[in-house]
């Protein structure tokens, strides 16, 4: 089976990071010591940056927004598009300092969150860049029991633990990292230990195969990875978005995506398939609804390069 690698979905990796770790410890304390809405003000700021110094995002906004929005894109919308991605950077400081307070919180679909975290065998929960993944440690208090280990590429593992240290020392996320020999046994570790491994399914650094999808009325190539690793693993996948909706408003949506609990050897890469079509499909509704939440910033339809797609 080939591997073909994905220009659209590896031009994220090579995008030089714009902020630094001393940018995001004065935008921590300004935060903090001034308040939300303080720091809000700033976003103002960094939003209008983007919008007019960083033509390769505005390009890949304006592009994403003409296909959410089925019209072609004002600046109006390419800066609110800027400022939601700034606006759910700056929530993850208060999040991620358990000032919960703050938030209005809704969540749809706690019944099929509450059954996955009763049966005790563990499950995937398939995010996307959309909105914010980090909400989802406002609603434990609200979830008894509700544990979740995050899955990604060793070097990101990296990245967010720095990260994590600048904000708040004491906060802490289970990570692991892929590329470790020993990757795929601490998935399975947590996973029967009840908990809930979380991965964003919608970018690969071109190590994955891919499989073209049907993605807001064009042909995008997503990995299918992700779920291959949960059939492999025989466990139920959990669609979960965070979506912000403005001010101080979000909601958590949850949705039974796919169920590889008893899959017959045969069956796998249909079913893999299948699953990641799903993926897309869900996905393209949530952009439609709130397109400003979409944060994957470069050319998401490129086509891949003298390589042809794979399948599961």
């Amino acid at each position: 089976m080939t591997s073909p690698s994905n220009a659209s979905h590896t031009a994220w990796a090579a995008t030089p990071e714009r902020s630094n770790m001393l940018m995001l410890r004065i935008m921590t304390w300004i935060s903090l010591r001034l308040g939300r809405s303080a720091g809000r003000v700033i976003l103002h700021l960094i939003a209008a940056y983007f919008l007019l110094f960083a033509p390769a995002s505005r390009r890949a906004s304006r592009s994403y927004l003409q296909r959410a929005l089925n019209r072609p894109a004002t600046w109006r919308d390419v800066y609110r598009h800027f400022f939601s991605f700034a606006a759910t950077i700056h929530d993850r400081i208060y999040l991620l300092n358990q000032r919960f307070d703050l938030f209005d919180i809704e969540i749809q679909g706690r019944a099929a969150i509450h059954e996955m975290i009763d049966s005790g065998s563990g499950a995937f929960l398939m995010g996307a860049h959309f909105g914010s993944f980090e909400v989802l440690r406002a609603i434990a208090r609200q979830v008894p029991g509700l544990r979740v280990s995050m899955v990604m590429h060793e070097d990101n593992a990296v990245k967010i633990n720095t990260m994590l240290a600048a904000i708040n020392p004491a906060a802490t996320t289970d990570i692991i990292g892929l590329g470790q020999i020993d990757s795929m046994l601490k998935v399975r570790e947590r996973l029967d230990e009840g908990a809930v491994v979380g991965m964003l399914a919608d970018r690969t650094l071109g190590e994955d195969s891919m499989l073209p999808v049907e993605l807001l009325g064009s042909v995008a190539h997503l990995p299918i990875g992700p779920f291959r690793m949960a059939a492999l693993l025989r466990r139920r996948v959990m669609f979960m978005t965070g979506v912000y909706l403005g001010g101080n408003r979000y909601r958590i949506h949850f949705e039974p995506l796919a169920d590889f609990t008893h899959i017959a050897t045969g069956q796998r890469g249909a079913m893999v398939d299948a699953a990641v079509r799903r993926y897309a499909d869900l996905l393209d509704q949530h952009c439609h609804a709130t397109p400003y939440n979409w944060f994957n910033f470069f050319d998401f339809w490129q086509v891949p390069v003298n390589k042809p797609p794979a399948t599961s």
